[in-house]
């Protein structure tokens, strides 16, 4: 295959970037224009950097022959989702004084900043490392940032499973000086050469995506990732991880060869393999994954192509050593526990929601203003879920007074009064800046929700918790093919209604209606409400309603293992 593909012309961009650094430092110097060129914006993205613009504005801005209004997202890699309160800090400061005073909480555990213009990109990724955070790999055809299952209730099986999680992204984050270099100031070293020994001048065809999930928890979906590690335990002792590959949520609207699909468990291995397993398995991928055509190039289709058994075989021969038989997991949860926890070390732990993520300050509270009341005082550890919500973890007894009331101060402590169903609810940024948004989410779910609320307290099932996730286009980043309802955005307004999925994340949704409005959507759900309400089994979920009176077959499931 040539590297010049014209069918797939990233391939060349990454393999003339000299180790990912393209004309960026060119671009950056360029203040003729609030942009940069369409080689360094794929090659940004690497260093943690989505280039946007505001669309709202984008058609009047064109009638007056003006550049779009560019701005950029910078994401910040957070593995297994846990910072310091300085850390946090530092975060809230280059949210007010560089993007556009707001943290976006992702539905990977990690940070975004939007409306962070070409000027202060260098300043606002300078002052992450400073943190003793960086932004390398949170986006790009590398391994992004690794999930853990956020169960500070579990202290010593988390601080287990969570070590391993951050080995493993520190070991597979990429080599090239080239960040260090643009972002840092950083002289090259002479004679020195870059070299990439996992992931090779072309890096991976596609992003990959890691998570580490504890039962019976997965709070993270692993099965929706390319590769995951579920945890075993003996008497709460970590004992090594069921390797899990070949899921992801990304598909293409109206190409039936593109699709989510569900991880399935390849082996067992020690918490000390990890590593090599995780470098084997990447390094698979980077060897035979399809680098003619994006929409293809995910592991999930490497692993239908070549089938599992050639995919466990294939690491054998990379490890040098037989993998062992995947052990047996079991998930009956999926979504947060909010309110105060507290664990076996005798701390507590308050999880509070964050709708869509979005902490800022608005009419309404405060709720930027008060996580950085609370991380002034705060002397343990923050962490955020896969649900775009936060932990304040660690809290010891005569701190909880405290951050109770600057919770209840700062509209923080929302969770006492929603439903369970916006409790379980989660989308994407969508519009206006993300560039493959068909149709609103953020900004949308929750007057839509509104909505479905009344319909459900007029069935009484508004103490039911039912997941319910929002994307503006098909790529699935809020993971809407893993919810009980699931929408996607297929143009301004309306929406593709998937319904079915597992409550605990164990099986796929299938869609039931296509480019739905408002309306139509509504009318369908009230009617199902109805009669889940009245013929429902004691606890059974809303999905697992739907499939039992539909057809079972054609929902893709995966059962304990």
């Amino acid at each position: 295959m040539s590297n010049s593909n014209p069918a797939n012309p990233v391939e060349g961009i990454k393999a003339a970037s000299n180790f990912l650094r393209g004309t960026l430092q060119e671009s950056l110097l360029d203040g003729a224009t609030g942009t940069i060129t369409e080689p360094d914006t794929q090659l940004s993205k690497f260093h943690g950097i989505y280039q946007q613009d505001d669309r709202d504005v984008r058609e009047n801005r064109r009638r007056q022959k003006l550049e779009p209004d560019h701005s950029f997202m910078i994401r910040a890699r957070v593995p297994g989702g846990i910072c310091t309160p300085q850390q946090w800090l530092a975060l809230d400061a280059i949210a007010t004084d560089w993007a556009n005073h707001s943290l976006r909480l992702t539905t990977r555990q990690a940070f975004q900043f939007h409306g962070v213009l070409k000027r202060d990109l260098k300043n606002s990724i300078r002052a992450i490392n400073d943190s003793l955070m960086d932004t390398i790999a949170a986006c790009g055809d590398v391994n992004r940032n690794v999930m853990c299952t956020a169960l500070p209730e579990l202290s010593k099986l988390h601080t287990q499973v969570y070590a391993v999680a951050a080995a493993v992204s520190e070991h597979l984050t990429p080599n090239t000086r080239a960040y260090h270099e643009i972002w840092l100031d950083k002289k090259k070293v002479a004679d020195s050469k870059d070299s990439e020994p996992i992931y090779g001048d072309l890096y991976l065809p596609r992003k990959f995506k890691m998570a580490f999930a504890i039962p019976p928890y997965n709070d993270v979906d692993v099965l929706a990732h390319d590769l995951g590690f579920v945890a075993t335990q003996q008497e709460g002792e970590l004992t090594g991880f069921t390797i899990t590959v070949g899921g992801g949520m990304g598909a293409t609207h109206g190409d039936p060869t593109t699709y989510p699909k569900l991880a399935e468990a390849l082996g067992w291995c020690r918490p000390e393999q990890v590593n090599e397993v995780s470098e084997a398995i990447v390094t698979i991928q980077r060897d035979f994954g399809n680098r003619e055509s994006r929409k293809h190039a995910r592991f999930k289709y490497t692993v239908e192509k070549l089938g599992l058994a050639w995919i466990r075989e294939e690491l054998e021969r990379r490890l040098g050593y037989p993998v062992e038989q995947a052990q047996p997991f079991n998930f009956t949860h999926n979504g947060d526990e909010f309110g105060w926890r507290q664990s076996d070390d005798g701390l507590s732990h308050l999880l509070l929601f964050t709708q869509n993520g979005r902490l800022a300050d608005t009419e309404f509270a405060t709720q930027l203003s008060g996580m950085r009341e609370i991380a002034r005082l705060h002397q343990g550890d923050f962490r955020l879920t896969a649900n775009q919500n936060v932990v304040i973890a660690n809290v010891t007894d005569d701190q909880i007074p405290v951050i109770d009331a600057l919770a209840a101060q700062h509209g923080l402590d929302s969770y006492k009064q929603l439903s369970n169903i916006r409790l379980h609810s989660i989308a994407c940024v969508a519009l206006p800046t993300c560039g493959q948004a068909m149709a609103e989410a953020e900004r949308y779910l929750p007057e839509l929700i509104d909505k479905i609320e009344k319909q459900l307290e007029s069935h009484q099932l508004l103490d039911q918790a039912i997941t319910l996730r929002m994307t503006g286009c098909p790529n699935g980043c809020a993971r809407p093919y893993l919810a009980e309802i699931g929408l996607v955005g297929k143009a301004p307004g309306r929406f593709n209604l998937h319904l079915g999925a597992a409550f605990e994340g164990t099986r796929l949704n299938r869609m039931i209606l296509e480019n739905a409005n408002e309306e139509e959507i509504l009318a369908a759900l009230d009617a199902l409400f109805k009669e889940y309400s009245a013929n429902k089994v004691a606890g059974e979920y809303f999905g697992d309603y739907f499939v039992r009176t539909r057809q079972e077959s054609s929902f893709e499931e995966v059962s304990d293992v």
